[in-house]
């Protein structure tokens, strides 16, 4: 297992402005010089930075510079950008609330996430998924009453983390 990264040794190697997002390297080393900017996006769509033989991705290094400790659960993007790693746009999270401020699929046909056409009941259906469990929100005649069910019980929810609901 290696060891966990400091605060101090992540402040010895690189600078991090939280305006902007953006580490920079504050020593030279092979391959970045001083005050290059550190890192590279990853398959994923994460910026990720190689600091003393560890991988780490630039949004738990902001927590870890910022606060003197990496965070306990997960870190959620407000405007959804994984590469937008300004402190403004960080916000420590648990799974289920990370998971509450995506993107709406790219297969999805309704064009609101949790409302889908139910064909043999010629209705809307609205519906949220909780801790893996989908809630069944009811059944609707209007496609914008199914919306607004989706977005009372994601706003219920999840709070300011249910971003796409509102």
């Amino acid at each position: 297992m290696k060891e966990m990264l400091t605060q101090r040794q992540l402040k010895s190697v690189l600078i991090y402005y939280p305006d902007t997002g953006e580490f920079r390297w504050s020593v030279g080393r092979p391959g970045a010089s001083l005050g290059s900017k550190a890192g590279r996006v990853n398959s994923s769509g994460y910026v990720e930075i190689g600091v003393l033989n560890g991988l780490y991705r630039a949004h738990r290094l902001a927590f870890l510079y910022m606060t003197g400790a990496f965070p306990e659960n997960g870190v959620d993007h407000i405007n959804r950008d994984r590469m937008d790693n300004r402190w403004s746009n960080l916000r420590e999270c648990d799974q289920s609330k990370n998971m509450a401020n995506v993107e709406i699929r790219s297969n999805n046909t309704s064009g609101f996430s949790g409302v889908v056409w139910d064909k043999q009941r010629s209705k809307w259906r609205a519906q949220i998924r909780i801790d893996g469990k989908k809630k069944n929100l009811g059944r609707f005649d209007l496609y914008d009453d199914a919306v607004n069910a989706v977005r009372s019980a994601a706003v219920s929810q999840w709070g300011e983390f249910a971003g796409w609901a509102k």
